[in-house]
């Protein structure tokens, strides 16, 4: 299962969903709501519960028609938030998860006590107020990626509203409380110098984890699209994804 990241869509994972194929895995995925083709206004979410929500009906209807396979999570930055929902409501269907850039904490430096404050003073009286835009020359250091991104009309170029923002920020908050229950095998992928997401939540999510099976990889110099990253350091992130999986798949049950 592929959960992609905010501002974006799953179609964007083809080169990820290739990587899981030449290991003989079916790949799914879909649009959260808000994005991509899926239906609702924009980057607009009445409660951040809805995408996991969305999630596990999707994981559900897959392990249902599939009931004898264990499930390879892959998620990116928001994406991430929600994986880890997911993958702890659903343990026992779990192979593992693989992780880039996961948005697992708040920036201390954005995100002060006062600023959250007045962040949810403003969610009540203003929620369409809008906070800013994603800089796209950040995703990547590859100018082709920027680039595609900044042609893809299924991707969201608008500025991020109070609502959403609120949303996301309460939601990473709560995690502080589940990353310590995550038992499930993990694999992190992260690049030193990603704006976007802060890379100390990946240290966290690694040391505060107690599961026996978790790997964090950091990729120096890199932003926030590691599978997207220039060619020679995409490569080795899907070297590294297909052996992470090659060493960690179930065997196959039979009827």
């Amino acid at each position: 299962m592929i959960i992609h990241a905010a501002g974006e869509h799953s179609g964007r994972y083809q080169g990820v969903a290739g990587t899981m194929s030449k290991h003989a895995l079916f790949v799914f995925a879909h649009d959260h709501i808000g994005h991509g083709q899926s239906e609702g206004r924009r980057m607009y979410v009445s409660s951040f519960r809805d995408y996991v929500r969305d999630s596990l009906q999707h994981f559900d209807m897959m392990t249902n028609r599939f009931p004898n396979l264990k499930v390879f999570i892959f998620a990116h930055a928001m994406g991430g938030t929600i994986a880890i929902s997911v993958a702890n409501e659903r343990q026992k269907y779990i192979a593992g998860v693989i992780f880039i850039a996961p948005l697992v904490i708040l920036n201390p430096e954005s995100a002060t006590p006062t600023r959250m404050f007045f962040a949810k003073v403003l969610y009540h009286l203003t929620p369409n107020l809008t906070l800013g835009y994603v800089d796209p020359r950040w995703l990547s250091r590859s100018q082709k990626e920027v680039k595609i991104f900044n042609n893809d009309p299924l991707n969201y170029h608008g500025p991020y509203r109070m609502r959403f923002t609120v949303q996301v920020l309460q939601a990473v908050a709560k995690l502080e409380k589940v990353v310590p229950t995550i038992t499930w095998p993990m694999l992190i992928l992260h690049g030193d110098a990603d704006k976007l997401c802060d890379i100390r939540g990946s240290f966290l999510l690694y040391k505060l984890s107690t599961s026996s099976d978790k790997t964090l990889k950091i990729f120096s110099k890199c932003f926030h699209l590691l599978h997207r990253e220039v060619p020679n350091v995409t490569l080795e992130v899907f070297a590294l994804i297909g052996k992470w999986i090659a060493d960690r798949m179930p065997p196959v049950e039979q009827d």
